[in-house]
């Protein structure tokens, strides 16, 4: 004999409505996160301070940095002043319109800082900014200053 239940029997099914949800936020918290990063071309130097800093963007753009002891960088490598000139030359053919940030240590003797000016603007770029730590804006690393 066979028994009848009086609870309906119902078949299980996937819901399609929440993943969308879950994953539409899963997106949403990745771009941002992905936006947030910077990408630091430079070297790690102590910048000096300034209370006028603005943050400014930093798409396509070159990075020049001169250590404590004086010495040049491009982006991360470290070079002679004569090799950073060959360099930003080639630099400059590829692309004349060009944003250069300068970062100099706060230690860094004011004359090697004047030096790299000297090559960029010989060289033809015109559009340089000086990076500083900024008073103004205490949670950005680096604020730079149009020259």
């Amino acid at each position: 004999m066979r028994v009848v239940t009086p609870i309906p029997h119902k078949r299980a099914r996937i819901e399609i409505i929440p993943l969308i949800d879950i994953m539409f936020f899963l997106l949403a918290s990745f771009m941002m996160v992905s936006l947030s990063q910077v990408h630091m071309k430079g070297i790690k130097v102590t910048l000096p301070t300034g209370q006028s800093g603005e943050t400014q963007s930093k798409r396509d753009y070159i990075s020049v940095s001169v250590d404590s002891n004086g010495n040049p960088y491009f982006d991360k490598e470290e070079m002679s002043y004569d090799k950073l000139t060959a360099t930003l030359q080639k630099v400059h053919q590829e692309n004349p319109e060009a944003k250069v940030f300068v970062r100099g240590d706060a230690n860094t003797v004011h004359a090697n800082v004047i030096h790299v000016l000297d090559i960029l603007r010989s060289v033809g770029f015109y559009k340089i900014a000086f990076e500083i730590k900024s008073e103004a804006a205490r949670g950005v690393p680096a604020a730079p200053i149009p020259h």
